[in-house]
């Protein structure tokens, strides 16, 4: 149990006259558990969910297939298990909140996780009950990181960037976007990574493309390699790109490198505590603008327990930063008008007077060379 974010969320609970609430999706289960239900995120129905009392302790919820993981990783805390195929999960959820004393409480939960139905089936059978959405109120508190969660994000930003140096190390004219990715999975597994959400090994023309992970393609001289990976530990995610070259840099690939890594450079003076959101995204749009070439719509965004989460860096809404965020940041151009696009995305965390780069491990002022 991680008991700093637990106290934070009882915290929360206390300030908006929440009885209990409660952690149904598998990002903020972690959030306070401390750990991943194996099955949870890829089997949406088989929930597991954390109960949080401000004036209490916490009570966890589990299928049966889960309860032995569950009960070995929270010792001590009360469990009520629920059959996959002989119980309906929120009639015996109800049954637990009553016995917690909630049947006529105020509780706070995610109504954008939990389906309708299941939601229906819970008022139902605690008519007295009043449900309050909760899910602002969890990503509110997840947008500011404890110390120990930036340490833990530091580490895992290390994990991405140090798997991604040693796969680009691996390849060179003739290797394949498949052997890139499987150096890269080894990388990341070798240093602790227990799962990965999310890769792109984007190559050659290839690499224009947003969001595309490795084909057989084999990597030829003048490529550009963009490579980017999200690996996992207990359910939080570090996001690193690199790019790099094959060979010989294409024509004009060191041109626009060195405008993206100054805007790197100037976007890290430019975090800060009370630093508007939309004022670092205005002033990426300039420092890009000789490119001449189409921006995406934001340079950054908030990371942890979700790929992306809030605060963006862009014009639709505005935030102030505060100390605690952590940020991924990333300055790129997907199509240059030359075959191939360019990205480089690091971790970095708002500190009191600044910010801090978690993602530390690689010098990117210059692309990188494949095969080094």
């Amino acid at each position: 149990m991680n008991t700093d974010t637990l106290e934070k969320t009882a915290a929360i609970a206390r300030e908006n006259g929440l009885d209990a609430i409660v952690a149904a999706s598998p990002e903020n289960f972690a959030y306070i558990a401390g750990f991943v239900v194996p099955s949870h995120h890829v089997l949406r129905w088989r929930h597991s969910m954390l109960v949080v009392r401000p004036n209490a302790g916490p009570a966890v919820f589990a299928v049966d297939m889960e309860e032995s993981t569950v009960a070995g990783r929270l010792p001590g805390v009360p469990l009520t298990g629920w059959g996959e195929f002989t119980d309906n999960a929120m009639e015996v959820f109800a049954g637990m909140l009553s016995d917690l004393s909630l049947a006529q409480g105020r509780i706070g939960i995610e109504t954008d996780y939990l389906p309708a139905r299941d939601m229906d089936t819970l008022r139902r059978a605690l008519p007295k009950a009043e449900f309050v959405p909760a899910q602002d109120l969890f990503n509110h508190a997840r947008m500011i990181k404890t110390p120990r969660e930036i340490e833990f994000l530091h580490r895992l930003s290390r994990v991405a960037d140090e798997g991604i140096a040693e796969a680009l190390t691996a390849v060179d004219a003739g290797s394949s976007e498949m052997t890139l990715a499987a150096a890269l999975t080894r990388g990341i597994y070798a240093r602790g990574a227990q799962d990965f959400k999310f890769m792109i090994v984007a190559t050659g023309e290839r690499s224009q493309l947003p969001n595309v992970g490795p084909s057989d393609r084999v990597l030829v001289a003048g490529d550009i390699c963009r490579v980017e990976i999200f690996p996992v530990i207990d359910g939080y995610h570090a996001g690193v790109c690199r790019s790099a070259y094959v060979g010989a840099p294409p024509d004009h690939a060191e041109r626009i490198w060195a405008i993206l890594s100054d805007a790197t450079k100037s976007l890290l003076e430019l975090i800060r505590p009370g630093a508007s959101t939309r004022d670092i995204y205005e002033a990426y749009l300039k420092m890009i603008a000789p490119l001449n070439m189409p921006p995406i719509a934001f340079v950054g965004h908030g990371i942890g327990l979700h790929l992306h989460e809030d605060p963006y860096l862009g014009m639709t809404r505005e935030w102030a930063l505060e100390p605690g965020m952590v940020l991924g940041i990333e300055p790129l151009i997907y199509r240059t008008g030359f075959g191939f696009g360019l990205q480089n995305k690091d971790m970095v965390a708002v500190t009191e007077t600044g910010c801090r780069l978690l993602s530390d491990a690689t010098d990117t002022t210059e692309l990188i060379r494949c095969g080094d």
